[in-house]
């Protein structure tokens, strides 16, 4: 075990140092035997692919993941679904949730054992929990057998980054493996109120900014909040949860400390609360943001917002702009250094559901998305000829009717380095994502993945007690000091001491074991 433990972080650190060229709970049950008749992971040998196609039975892959749901969407559906009847004889199923109701949708789903296939997971909504709960399918072997194109294209650190006990339960997205987080703001707006934002240094320096948008712009939402989406966010705050960032404990990305302590001991986070907490006393945050249903993409969609946080990477701004038509209207600004830490290999997946009938099929699917152009520039862009028009061959420009086909998802789904680039969009971007990765600070808690297995009981718990408190504290909805005691006393009767614990004996037993 410890030299699995020592190799395993000897492959991401050298992954991470040498190889970044590519990219800008109870246990589940053993790996299910895929029902479908083997194919080709790839799409690039059309006539084995549809030798193999002959073999298997029609099938409807139910993809769940957190969006706005599209006017264009069925027709995005046949369109793919022609695409993956030729490939695989199945068709797909586009069922996305709201932002603001994902987490109650998809935990009743999970719950009731609702059959579907492919569920969007990542580090910071849970992931570790769901594989708790028995939710998601190990993947492992499905990978071995249909997921050839995902292996053959996917920076190994991903994949090592995302493990779990030594499983999968989740195929990262192919896309940048640094992290930073900032905000992205209307510079059009700034520009007509005279705002110089090259003054933004810090959190603190927003104040300045949200100051002259309430006064000048009162109509205007100054600074949008909502729960997981806040300054105290992990891509903020730069909290390192060493895996599911539900479950408490963390040490800090972009420090040199090991010792796993409780958030609110960091003084950072209790700054972070007071800030906020002022922003709203002054009118800058939305009242309802502890509560709000509406993503950030969906606020700034909706022209009334001047400002929201963000987790960022070299061309966010643009991405978002084409997302909510606002093309040359928003800009963005890095308030934190870059790190890498396991969570950011695993802060965009997806897993296989263990209800799914066909979890081959499903695996087919995901591993298209990562390999077939035509099929992930669809399901991230809408039609040729409808939604976009090519400029040249990896440039497109949105049509009129391409505001009905904007999901604005692409870091979702497979291989972004697959993915179309809009007029506006910087065309070096690709190269910038390897540069960005170049330039993260890794974390001193790289290459481990808390298996919360021992003390799954107080997680569930300690889940429960971060649901009713985080929102309304992280986005200064109430009084810090009224609220941070209780806050405690629920975490410590909830037994997240019990969890520190293991979580820094783990720690320190794969630490020990890399040094050896």
């Amino acid at each position: 075990m410890k030299a699995l433990r020592k190799s395993t972080l000897a492959l991401l650190t050298l992954t991470f140092s040498l190889s970044l060229t590519l990219a800008g709970c109870s246990k589940s049950t053993t790996e299910t035997t895929a029902s479908a008749t083997p194919a080709p992971a790839t799409s690039t040998a059309p006539a084995a692919t549809k030798a193999a196609t002959s073999d298997l039975k029609p099938y409807e892959v139910k993809l769940v993941y957190p969006g706005t749901p599209q006017p264009d969407q069925a027709k995005v559906e046949d369109a793919m679904n022609k695409v993956l009847k030729d490939k695989i004889n199945a068709t797909i199923k586009l069922m996305p949730i709201d932002w603001g109701q994902w987490d109650n949708k998809t935990n009743l789903m999970i719950a009731s054992r609702e059959e579907f296939d492919i569920l969007f997971t990542a580090q910071w909504n849970g992931h570790a929990v769901n594989v708790g709960k028995g939710a998601l399918m190990p993947l492992n072997d499905l990978l071995g057998q249909y997921g050839k194109g995902i292996t053959d294209s996917l920076d190994p650190a991903f994949l090592e980054g995302a493990k779990i006990n030594g499983k999968n339960y989740g195929v990262p997205t192919n896309k940048e493996l640094a992290a930073s987080g900032g905000v992205v703001y209307r510079s059009d707006i700034a520009k007509e109120l005279g705002i110089d934002m090259t003054a933004v240094k810090t959190m603190a320096d927003l104040g300045n900014v949200l100051k002259v948008v309430k006064e000048k712009k009162p109509e205007m939402t100054a600074f949008f909040l909502r729960d997981g989406d806040n300054l105290n966010a992990h891509y903020l705050a730069q909290y390192d949860y060493l895996g599911d960032s539900t479950i408490p404990g963390v040490i800090m990305k972009d420090g040199t400390d090991t010792k796993v302590i409780p958030k609110w001991d960091q003084p950072r986070y209790k700054e972070i609360l007071k800030l906020t907490r002022d922003f709203m006393q002054k009118g800058y945050v939305n009242k309802d943001a502890a509560t709000t249903q509406l993503s950030g993409q969906d606020a700034l969609k909706s022209g009334n917002v001047f400002m929201i946080t963000s987790s960022l990477k070299p061309g966010k701004d643009s991405e978002l702009a084409n997302a909510v038509n606002l093309v040359g209207k928003l800009a963005q600004i890095e308030l934190t250094p870059r790190t890498i830490s396991t969570g950011d290999t695993a802060g965009s997946m997806l897993g296989i559901s263990v209800t799914s009938k066909d979890p081959a099929r499903a695996m087919m699917v995901i591993n298209l998305l990562h390999t077939d152009k035509q099929l992930n520039n669809l399901i991230n862009f809408g039609i040729e000829g409808v939604h976009y028009t090519k400029v040249s061959e990896n440039i497109i420009k949105a049509t009129d009717a391409g505001k009905n086909y904007a999901p604005g998802a692409a870091w979702q789904f497979g291989n972004q380095f697959l993915n179309y680039l809009y007029d506006n969009e910087d065309p070096q971007k690709w190269d910038k994502f390897k540069e960005f990765n170049k330039s993260g600070k890794k974390s001193p808690g790289l290459g481990f993945t808390f298996d919360s297995e021992p003390v799954k009981t107080q997680v569930a718990a300690a889940v429960n007690v971060g649901k009713e408190f985080d929102a309304a504290m992280d986005t200064g909805s109430v009084d810090m000091d009224a609220s941070l005691p209780k806050y405690q006393d629920k975490m410590k009767a909830a037994g997240i001491d019990k969890i520190i614990a293991e979580k820094q004996k783990q720690l320190d037993a794969f630490l020990a074991a890399a040094k050896k």
